[in-house]
């Protein structure tokens, strides 16, 4: 498992030297390469090391066990080695989750959008919480939220909302939030008192360069038009809203939240090309089952990942059977311990099927 690595040590030495040399700031774009590539190698030699040390502290503390008379001093150095056995073996578990094979969308910023589903006015009012509790748990983070498009309810409810989050590794930790969301509870319209079940989905899309994709202008119309609904100086004025149409997918974009054609514009061909480049990764993941069984669910967008029970104060993840009573915390964006428990069962799985392909 190990092979390699110190192939990996001989790479972080060239790139930290790299970076020690004079004008490496000269060139920003090769600048920010190595300091990428520093970040992701930083911990596997880190952990390395500190597996090569306490294999080290193992060897000695065994040859001083062979001359060793005095029972104090053997009871001491024995104490020693089993520290250091224990050590190695948390260090060849922390080694086999960072040498796992990266998700390259993983460092990349998000496009989240939330649609409303069952449940009419009680799945968008709950979409606005979701919303809402996304924006929370970024600000938490120090990450950028940025609405893309947005159609709300007289009743403070959106039907469906499009936003992006900017921040490193936002997508690493998001992706797990793709799925239906399900809420139970008594609707403030409910007269008897009866809990009521609705829906809405949650898609997760890792944000797309332009060079990720290449959108033929032949495939594109552009409408301009007046935007609609509540807004301020420019707008319901001036032809600032666009709607961009993919003739070879059907897909329609509507942007209208800037006052400036140009800024709507730029944001409907941003959303327009993650969703291209989303439905590539989509279909590479359906074709690829078994990698789809190793992961956490199915990937599938209509599969219920989650359950919020506002009667029992509950939130339960039905993919990793995790069960908490702190409603309130999580829909004010304490959702960490959902996400951590998440990474940590798709670790686990990667790595219960990594090691039967070596015992195979």
């Amino acid at each position: 498992m190990f092979d390699g690595l110190e192939d990996v040590n001989r790479r972080y030495d060239e790139v930290m030297s790299a970076l020690s040399s004079p004008g490496v700031t000269d060139d920003q774009k090769k600048y920010m390469a190595l300091m990428k590539e520093q970040s992701e190698l930083a911990p596997v030699v880190e952990a390395y090391n500190a597996y090569c040390q306490a294999g080290q502290d193992i060897e000695d503390s065994l040859q001083m066990l062979e001359t060793e008379s005095d029972e104090e001093m053997r009871d001491m150095l024995k104490e020693e080695l089993a520290d250091a056995k224990n050590r190695q073996a948390e260090l060849e578990d922390k080694l086999k989750v960072l040498l796992l094979p990266k998700d390259p969308n993983d460092d990349k910023n998000v496009i989240v959008e939330i649609r409303a589903g069952a449940g009419g006015d009680e799945a968008a009012l709950f979409a606005a919480e979701i919303y809402r509790m996304y924006v929370h748990y970024a600000e938490g983070r120090h990450w950028r939220v940025e609405t893309m498009e947005a159609e709300e309810t007289g009743i403070g409810g959106m039907k469906n909302v499009t936003f992006m989050i900017s921040g490193a590794g936002a997508y690493s930790v998001m992706k797990y939030e793709s799925g239906v969301h399900r809420v139970q509870r008594v609707p403030d319209t409910e007269s008897g008192g009866r809990i009521h079940t609705s829906t809405i989905t949650v898609a997760v899309m890792p944000e797309a360069e332009e060079v990720d994709v290449e959108i033929d202008e032949k495939d594109i119309r552009i409408d301009v038009m007046r935007a609609s609904g509540n807004g301020g100086q420019c707008v319901n004025t001036t032809d600032s809203a666009v709607r961009l149409t993919h003739y070879p997918t059907g897909i329609v974009i509507y942007s209208q939240t800037e006052k400036s054609q140009i800024q709507n514009k730029a944001k409907a061909f941003a959303l327009l090309r993650t969703k291209l480049y989303d439905l590539e990764c989509q279909k590479a993941h359906d074709a690829e089952a078994e990698a789809r069984r190793s992961q956490i669910g199915t990937g599938d967008r209509s599969e219920k990942i989650r359950t919020y029970n506002f009667p029992q104060g509950r939130v339960t993840d039905h993919r990793i059977n995790l069960t908490l009573y702190k409603l309130d915390k999580i829909m004010s964006g304490d959702i960490q311990e959902i996400l951590d428990a998440c990474i940590a069962a798709d670790q686990a799985a990667k790595l219960l099927k990594m090691n039967a392909n070596q015992a195979s």
